[in-house]
């Protein structure tokens, strides 16, 4: 396969698709569902496939999708898997954009709407170069990324790779810090583990008053927290990037009520499991030491999560040069790590895998990050997404041969 040919031929049919690729993406956009309850979601990647005469199958997972598509060359001797996630997150949306939210107090505020739709496009591309490719390509349509266990355990659980296991996996997530037109990975870790922490103190509630009647849970709880700051500036290895971050304290009392517990949620991330495994123990013996030093009790649930995301070399090498190859040197960068986390963790655990990152931002306009109920997507990504997914899908099949 001539790879100039190649490229010229993916982003002829890239552009003759982007249409299309921008209603599908619309239409996800203004029906978001939550992780879990993505059926509407489903049926519809379920019927677009279709149209293009795939046999997906439905309920992978629970609301999962997964497409198969036989390449004309040794179509069961090698498989690429692509994947995109398309749970939406409990955001009212602000946008403004005349295809927003029909559901209120849901939005796609990730920009799952767009790695699906493009994945869409992708397949509907490479079904078109169907009789070059060399082996076989799976397209695996995942609910509930943003909810643990994660759409991708799920998925594996059901059986996904029960009947071909794939040799190479890819998928990309949208980065509005990066502009449109623009692709960045970064090779080994890439992307944090994250546990969430759940937290009870509990004391003696009372008068506010005569505090001295009582054993003030909010008091303890803010020591806690105060505390706990020491476990990345003093316990975590210097070298280790680890995220320590609380999202929620509280205490059901008033003005004049101390109350009888604090309840508070956070996270910690990290890229070491040995660490990690410390840190959780360090976490808890503080937490607990601080709380019965002040007269209290602390119960810690710690619910663990995702692993840390791992990009194999040679498949990360590979997307940089396929990118530089499609777009040119100067629209490709390599990045550094990110303390956000993903469950695509638990596929690179089993396969090669490479999670890279496309532009979004229009440049010139308002930046605002993910889960923000005013992101906004420049559609001119969906162009580039489809292309460069197809292209590296096809550049991946052919070069295991040469391997």
């Amino acid at each position: 396969m001539d790879l100039q040919q190649l490229k010229t031929t993916v982003q002829q049919l890239a552009q003759r698709q982007v249409a299309e690729v921008v209603e599908w993406r619309r239409w996800l956009h203004r029906h978001p569902e939550l992780s879990q309850q993505e059926v509407d979601t489903m049926h519809y990647v379920a019927e677009r496939l279709r149209e293009m005469g795939f046999e997906p199958r439905e309920g992978v997972g629970g609301t999962g999708v997964v497409a198969l598509l036989r390449g004309g060359i040794a179509p069961d001797d090698y498989c690429v898997a692509l994947r995109a996630d398309y749970d939406a997150l409990p955001l009212t949306e602000c946008t403004g954009l005349p295809f927003a939210s029909e559901n209120p107090g849901v939005m796609h505020a990730c920009g799952h709407d767009m790695h699906t739709a493009s994945l869409l496009g992708a397949a509907n591309i490479l079904r078109q170069l169907q009789p070059q490719l060399h082996g076989t390509l799976m397209f695996i349509f995942e609910p509930s990324e943003e909810k643990y266990p994660g759409g991708a355990r799920m998925m594996m659980d059901d059986g996904l790779f029960a009947d071909l296991m794939p040799n190479e996996i890819y998928a990309f997530h949208c980065l509005p810090e990066m502009d449109c037109g623009m692709v960045g990975m970064k090779k080994g870790k890439y992307m944090a583990s994250t546990d969430e922490l759940y937290w009870t103190v509990k004391g003696h509630g009372g008068h506010g008053a005569t505090p001295h009647l009582s054993v003030d849970p909010i008091v303890i709880a803010s020591h806690i927290v105060i505390a706990l700051q020491q476990v990345v500036s003093r316990n975590a290895p210097p070298m280790m990037p680890t995220v320590l971050s609380f999202g929620s304290i509280v205490g059901q009392g008033r003005t004049n009520i101390i109350p009888d517990e604090v309840k508070m949620e956070g996270i910690i991330r990290t890229f070491d499991e040995q660490w990690r495994l410390q840190a959780h123990d360090t976490i808890r013996r503080i937490s607990e030491g601080v709380a019965q030093a002040m007269g209290g009790e602390c119960d810690l649930f710690i619910d663990y999560g995702y692993p840390y995301v791992v990009n194999d070399d040679g498949c990360t090498q590979q997307v940089y040069d396929n990118a530089c190859c499609y777009l040119g040197d100067d629209k490709v960068q390599w990045l550094d790590l990110r303390m956000t986390s993903e469950d695509f963790a638990f596929f690179a655990q089993k396969i090669p895998a490479c999670y890279f990152r496309i532009g979004i931002h229009q440049p010139g306009t308002p930046f605002s990050n993910l889960h923000r109920p005013n992101l906004v997507v420049d559609e001119q990504s969906l162009e580039l997404a489809t292309g460069l997914v197809a292209f590296n899908a096809a550049v991946a099949l052919e070069n295991r041969i040469k391997k």
